[in-house]
């Protein structure tokens, strides 16, 4: 049976560095094997399908194969339709009724717990917020990410240290879903 996977890469394609061309990325990934090779935007998805492995060890090929190819390091985390798809099953903000921007999800590489974001006064942020769900966190920033102080504070590296952590807004959320769709 095969499983479809999105891949999403941390960090390449921002600001003229860690280039990553989306054509080289699809035959990179047709060369290890995986089917149905695609990919959205030049920031950092790819779609494909693949008859057996686990997320993690797909993530860790794929981590190896783009450092090989490229040069240089790039977190990646792979996760299926099922999960894809409850992730925006379970939004816990209306956004149907929000515009993509203001809407943003983080994916983790491991589980987080509330904990590790204690000491962010979530108050002071206000009206912004964020909730965290099952390896992600979901961001409300009603005047999209650039001018979020919240997203400056959950960005900190002392509060994403041990984790690949990667946002995508709304939009690329949901045409995750669809692209992965069976």
């Amino acid at each position: 049976m095969t499983t479809t996977y999105a891949a999403l890469l941390r960090g390449i394609n921002v600001g003229g560095s860690r280039k990553v061309p989306m054509a080289e990325l699809r035959t990179l990934l047709e060369q290890l094997g995986l089917g149905d090779v695609r990919t959205h935007l030049q920031s950092g998805q790819a779609v494909f399908s693949f008859a057996h492995g686990d997320e993690e060890s797909l993530a860790a090929e794929l981590t190896a194969a783009i450092e090989k190819q490229f040069g240089f390091a790039v977190g990646v985390i792979v996760r299926d339709h099922t999960f894809l798809k409850a992730v925006a099953d379970t939004c816990p903000f209306p956004a149907a009724e929000l515009e993509a921007k203001q809407l943003h999800v983080t994916y983790f590489s491991t589980p987080v717990d509330a904990e590790r974001y204690a000491g962010i006064d979530r108050s002071a942020h206000l009206p912004e917020e964020f909730r965290l769900g099952d390896r992600v966190l979901y961001l409300y920033a009603p005047e999209g990410l650039g001018r979020s102080k919240l997203a400056e504070q959950l960005s900190k590296p002392r509060l994403n240290k041990g984790l690949i952590a990667t946002t995508r807004n709304w939009n690329t959320v949901v045409k995750l879903v669809e692209m992965t769709e069976a």
